[in-house]
């Protein structure tokens, strides 16, 4: 491990809509921010091919294509971006304190503030067909994607509130949406339920699984199978949306961060701290609700403004210190 520390004002952890965002406003005020990329820089947003929700886009955008741009946005005002991994942490209990990181495994880092823009992946299939056709009519998102699929035939996968509300969306836009439930109900809580089985263009079809997303550049269909009686059938469809949950990118925080029991980082009240001075949560990694990419860019702004003020509050010890370096 190298011996040589380098000191920051700021540190990003993740990029994506709500680090790209913390950077700007970070950089704009100063705080010198440095951003480690994480190993997919961009976050979700570039497993997407066209974003037409984000205001700014009249034409819509692909999103690698806006990620590079808000990385160019925040590199203009000066901030450093990395591409690397935050490897471990060692947070500070103290105001004022210095947060300690390790990157890539060798390089340390002492940050006066820290933000945590590390997001969620979403859970897929992990069968071949499905990662092949990501971006090609496999979706994990039916309010970002669903709009491309208007008055067509769509199928999505879940049982939970989250499937239940996405596949009720689609069903107002969509011909018809055929939902596989693995189990022989639903999990999601009665109230949705009855707003599923209101719907008369969605089939709900239980004990049913994937068992083969059919095409070869863009989705043309299903091959189902029942898993309590082995028998088959497919189905013509244009998109199909994987609704079985979010993990967010938090195991590195365990045992420092209060996080609730599906690994979200909990923030106070409407601000993104988190339970630790000077460490700050934004985006996916701590927003399970919305999980959208303008949102995540809000919650981004968010984080920069408050480390921006905790600074102010304790005077940066940058100068006190800086006879050790």
């Amino acid at each position: 491990m190298s011996d040589k520390i380098e000191r920051v004002k700021t540190l990003i952890i993740g990029s994506g809509p709500a680090g790209y965002t913390a950077a700007i406003y970070a950089a704009r005020a100063d705080l010198k921010p440095v951003m480690y990329t994480g190993m997919e820089p961009g976050g979700q947003l570039t497993t997407t091919t066209e974003v037409d929700n984000f205001p700014g886009y009249p034409e819509g955008i692909d999103g690698p294509t806006m990620m590079v741009q808000l990385q160019q946005q925040a590199e203009r005002f000066g901030t450093e971006v990395r591409i690397g991994m935050i490897t471990s942490v060692e947070f500070s209990k103290e105001k004022g304190g210095i947060h300690k990181v390790v990157a890539d495994g060798e390089k340390q880092i002492e940050a006066e503030t820290i933000i945590i823009s590390t997001g969620a992946s979403a859970k897929y299939l992990n069968i071949p067909s499905e990662q092949r056709l990501r971006g090609g009519g496999v979706s994990a998102c039916a309010v970002c994607d669903g709009f491309f699929y208007k008055g067509q035939d769509v199928a999505i996968v879940g049982a939970g509130d989250t499937a239940a509300e996405e596949a009720s969306y689609l069903a107002n836009i969509c011909n018809k949406v055929t939902m596989l439930v693995r189990r022989d109900e639903m999990r999601a809580s009665k109230a949705m339920q009855h707003r599923v089985h209101s719907l008369k263009n969605i089939d709900v079809r239980y004990n049913t699984e994937v068992d083969e997303i059919l095409g070869e550049q863009v989705v043309e269909g299903l091959r189902m199978v029942n898993n309590q009686t082995g028998e088959k059938e497919e189905i013509a469809i244009t998109g199909i949306f994987i609704a079985i949950g979010h993990k967010p990118n938090t195991d590195i925080f365990k045992g420092q961060l209060d996080m609730d029991e599906t690994g979200y980082l909990i923030t106070q009240g409407k601000s993104t701290k988190t339970n630790l001075p000077g460490v700050f949560a934004s985006g996916d990694a701590q927003d399970k609700e919305y999980r959208q990419a303008v949102t995540a860019a809000g919650s981004g702004c968010m984080a920069a403004l408050d480390a921006e003020r905790y600074l102010a509050s304790i005077g940066s010890v940058e100068e006190a210190i800086a006879d050790k370096y």
